[in-house]
């Protein structure tokens, strides 16, 4: 599949309480690897299969939650079209000046009608322990921890879903790969794709704006996934649900808090899409399976707790 404009999740900048304990936990416990900790007091990290210098930011703050995710998009003439596109869907844009984050050229910003902020930009250091590439072995380094691969995508909470599956759409190229409806035609949430993955963004409708969920760690395969179980409780990390399954993606499934109460995911496997896909649908009434695939039933922490 020929990936053009917009390529991938890039980055999310977390809020966390306490920055030591959130390091032992995104570092020693989900396996992310340390780049750099700058004078402004935010921490970057990256995982072990990605090419850029970092995915993850950590932000020592009163409250946890999200500051923003960023999209990677595939030249800087991309970029200045987004931007028009964006301001033709009515989006103020702002700019932020290459160097803001360390390695990372020049971004555009909007917020987006959920509250959310999002940072779309070309050009990013190429990590200092990359992906082998020449001969290359499975790794270049020993994982730890659960061992992610990725920083994969974010689950969003927010109050004008309409709107912003409508920025997505029209004005970066998102395709709808997934929803959820009720009975009487309301979106509930809506995963959204700018790839072949089954998603790289969702929103879910919710009474507030700017809520985060959960982000979201890939792994190898479901065996890993119950590996990540047996460290949750090793080191007796707050669990959300799982192992278990979506019927929504069909990935295998954990989710878990960081010492803030910020929720993590890792995850395996999941369908491929395409453009021509039909989207798939599910009924509000059917939205513990469509969430929670075997037990078919959702629990109030995974509906109630956002940051």
């Amino acid at each position: 599949m020929a990936l053009t404009g917009v390529l991938r999740p890039g980055f999310v900048q977390i809020r966390v309480l306490d920055m030591k304990e959130a390091l032992t936990h995104y570092c020693d416990r989900l396996g992310l690897f340390e780049v750099s900790r700058e004078k402004d007091g935010r921490v970057y990290l990256h995982a072990m299969d990605e090419f850029d210098r970092h995915s993850v930011i950590l932000r020592e703050a009163d409250q946890p939650g999200m500051d923003r995710m960023g999209f990677k998009v595939r030249t800087e003439h991309d970029l200045d079209l987004f931007e028009k596109r964006l301001r033709d869907v009515g989006m103020e844009v702002e700019h932020v000046e290459a160097g803001e984050q360390p390695g990372v050229g020049r971004r555009i910003s909007f917020v987006a009608p959920t509250g959310h902020r999002f940072d779309l930009y070309a050009e990013m250091e190429q990590s200092a322990l990359p992906p082998m590439t020449h001969n290359p072995d499975v790794m270049q380094v020993d994982p730890k921890g659960m061992g992610v691969q990725r920083f994969d995508h974010c689950l969003l909470y927010g109050d004008d879903l309409d709107g912003t599956e409508r920025v997505f759409v029209e004005a970066l190229d998102f395709e709808v790969s997934e929803t959820v409806t009720a009975p009487d035609g309301t979106r509930i949430a809506s995963f959204l794709t700018c790839s072949n993955k089954a998603h790289d963004l969702a929103i879910v409708r919710h009474d507030e704006k700017g809520k985060f969920h959960h982000a979201s760690f890939l792994l190898e395969d479901w065996s890993e996934v119950g590996r990540a179980a047996d460290i949750i409780t090793r080191y007796n990390i707050s669990i959300d649900i799982g192992p278990t399954r979506h019927g929504i993606t069909r990935g295998k499934t954990i989710y878990f808090f960081d010492p803030s109460g910020n929720r993590n995911e890792v995850f395996a496997g999941g369908y491929s899409y395409y453009p021509d896909n039909p989207r798939r649908n599910w009924d509000a009434d059917e939205v513990g399976k469509a969430i929670f695939y075997y037990e078919r039933v959702l629990n109030d922490r995974f509906m109630g707790v956002v940051t």
